[in-house]
């Protein structure tokens, strides 16, 4: 049978279910992840279930999101995530050894696996010929246990590359371009899967930037054979032995096809307030630039710091600029300070951050009022940088260089060829593996720490077969998880769910989470009204999670993003669909609501009717939920599920 890429390593890993696209399957799970912003409840999550030990071949902690430790709860959380690790059997991965996805290409991802993490971003190692997916904390926690991940078998897009990029242009604006094709919705459960002649010219780190943005367009996946390039990547890391050749059969079928000219790709940038707002930097040349911001998962890597280091050379950042420097891993930041690099970079004027996340969240370097910051990252989402107003622009590494300097965007096709800078990459890089920490040798020994800010994580209860509440927002198309749940310094109440939940869409309606208590006070039911493409952006499961501690039972939208849609089954909150889009303004913010015969409607795979008691009027709603996820939700989520399942 000729198979794409993506559907020899799912048939190699499946336990579950037949590999017809739409259809749910199990697989085995090779290798996660976890990041501080999340990890703290996945692994509450793990206690929970009784797990002693995790049974993947890898796990791995990182701390690289909160790593501003701006009172006792991140602190405190570090310490909780390095006694878990050392108890259960996890890598550790201590604060500033790196970003996560940067860290994971550079020292442990291998072609052919699965790797699940509980961070959207997870697909950035997809550009080692991985099958990486980003998921709810509670689902990562789960397959840590041994259990398997559960997606819908995923339709495949063949992205066909060929050509060469010219000077200037980047895997950056590859995947932007990608996205002005693509667009940010409409890819539920579908991967990209990139291939042709013009891969011979990206490296794995270039790779690694399409597949990390691939997840803004809402795919479940960005894949890259492994090949050649592939083997010179792992052999300059010292793991040449984890090389294995993976591609897709020259034969096989694809759902969709796109060709790429990567000679016809110029220099893009994402405008303000959405990755799928893609314009040419030509566009926008001349616009005054504020801030400039380089790092995140996205464009970190040596390479990307050598690029920028030789534009910055023996010149000066402009005097209206700050310039943020943020190296992705410590192998990067060393390697540059050996080299001079980060010398030039420091003459230059920049300033250097930790190796982590930092800016990209909204965790520090905030801009100026008003201000327009370009960033290299992979967000601009309305008051992510942490400075509500600011218009945050997303584009490479080397166009972010050129505004640093200029004080303004600038066409780098515009400069002269020949100004591109040429840098060699070292044939090894710089082996130091000491902050990664192994658990211990015995795991009886080790305490888990817990500081006052770690609570449990909350209980909810079974499905009822009626509810009746009041819809207590109305939202509009596109909200993210940023919205639900804000990032930047309110992260550090991650696991302290019962504060958290204060937060609840506090930048849309700061009295929602008041009102929620009051309601669910009154036992009545929560319902959030939203548009299309519900839940973007980041995998935080605190988005599913605090609703739900407030009372909220069902979010009525026109459309989900996948890993928002699991994760509010996965924590007993019902996603319906409007039939018609139309209903939609059938219902206001206020409205009354019933739905009756819940259960029996989900068991005959029936339409959920609501009735919106304020108006009179009856409204089916559409569901897309497996078996599996039915009983998932009348357990009242997978914690209680699971914990059913084991019993």
């Amino acid at each position: 049978m000729a198979d794409t890429l993506t559907y020899k390593i799912l048939r190699k890993h499946l336990v579950s279910g037949e590999l017809v696209a739409g259809g749910e399957i199990g697989i085995k799970i090779d290798q996660t992840l976890t990041q501080d912003a999340t990890g703290t409840m996945a692994y509450l999550q793990l206690e929970a279930m009784g797990i002693k030990k995790v049974k993947t071949e890898l796990s791995v902690s990182y701390v690289d999101h909160n790593t501003l430790q701006e009172g006792f709860e991140n602190a405190d959380d570090h310490r909780y995530l390095q006694s878990v690790a050392a108890k259960y059997g996890i890598l550790f991965s201590r604060p500033g050894n790196g970003i996560c996805h940067q860290v994971h290409l550079e020292r442990f991802a291998k072609p052919g696996k699965t790797l699940l993490g509980s961070d959207s971003h997870t697909p950035t190692c997809g550009g080692m010929g991985m099958l990486a997916m980003g998921a709810g904390g509670l689902d990562v926690a789960v397959a840590m246990g041994g259990g398997p991940f559960y997606l819908l078998t995923p339709r495949v897009i063949k992205v066909e590359l060929f050509g060469k990029l010219c000077n200037w242009v980047t895997a950056k604006d590859v995947i932007l371009y990608v996205l002005s094709l693509v667009s940010t919705k409409g890819n539920v459960n579908k991967v990209l899967e990139y291939c042709g002649e013009g891969l011979k010219g990206l490296s794995v780190p270039e790779r690694a930037t399409i597949a990390n943005m691939g997840a803004e367009t809402g795919v479940t996946a960005s894949i890259f054979p492994s090949d050649e390039i592939t083997w010179q990547f792992l052999s300059a890391q010292s793991r040449s032995q984890d090389w294995a050749e993976f591609k897709a059969d020259s034969d096989a079928k694809y759902d969709e096809e796109i060709m790429l000219n990567l000679s016809k790709i110029v220099p893009m940038a994402a405008a303000p307030h959405s990755p799928g707002n893609v314009v040419t930097v030509k566009e926008i040349a001349g616009l005054k630039v504020n801030q400039v911001a380089i790092g995140s998962c996205t464009n970190s890597s040596l390479r990307d710091l050598m690029v920028v280091g030789k534009i910055l050379a023996d010149k000066k950042v402009h005097p209206d600029v700050s310039l943020i420097v943020a190296p992705g891993s410590r192998q990067v930041f060393s390697m540059i300070a050996k080299n001079g690099v980060l010398a030039e970079m420091i003459d230059a004027g920049a300033r250097i951050m930790e190796s982590s996340c930092g800016f990209c969240i909204g965790n520090g370097q905030s801009p100026v009022t008003g201000a327009v910051s370009v960033r290299t990252g992979n967000r601009n989402f309305e008051g992510r940088s942490g400075t509500a107003g600011a218009k945050v622009y997303l584009v490479s590494p080397e166009t972010a260089a050129l505004c640093a300097l200029r004080g303004e965007f600038i066409d780098p096709l515009a400069l002269d060829e020949n100004d591109y800078p040429q840098i060699t990459l070292p044939e090894r890089f710089d082996i130091d593996d000491g902050m990664i920490l192994k658990p211990a040798a015995d795991p009886h020994a080790v305490d888990i720490m817990r500081g006052p800010n770690i609570g449990e994580p909350p209980s909810n209860e079974p499905l009822p077969p009626e509810v009746k509440g009041v819809v207590l927002i109305k939202l509009a198309d596109k909200i993210t998880t940023d919205h639900i749940m804000p990032a930047g310094h309110r992260l550090k109440y991650r696991s302290n769910i019962k504060k958290y939940s204060e937060f609840v869409f506090e930048g849309i309606d700061p009295d929602f989470a008041r009102n929620a208590l009051a309601i669910r006070e009154q036992k009545k039911a929560v319902f959030i009204l939203a548009g299309a493409s519900y839940g973007q952006g980041s995998s935080r499961e605190h988005a599913a999670i605090c609703p739900m501690y407030l009372g909220v039972k069902a979010v009525l939208a026109k459309s989900f993003e996948r890993i928002h849609s699991a994760n509010l089954v996965n924590f007993g909150i019902l996603p319906l669909v409007f039939v018609n889009e139309a209903d939609y303004e059938r219902i206001d913010k206020g409205d009354e609501i019933e739905m009756s015969g819940i259960l029996e409607r989900l068991e005959r795979n029936e339409h959920v009717v609501i009735f919106n008691k304020t108006r009179n009027i009856k409204i089916n709603m559409a569901y897309f939920l497996t078996d599996r996820q039915k009983k998932i939700l009348k357990a009242g989520g997978l914690l209680n599920y699971t914990k059913q399942q084991s019993a």
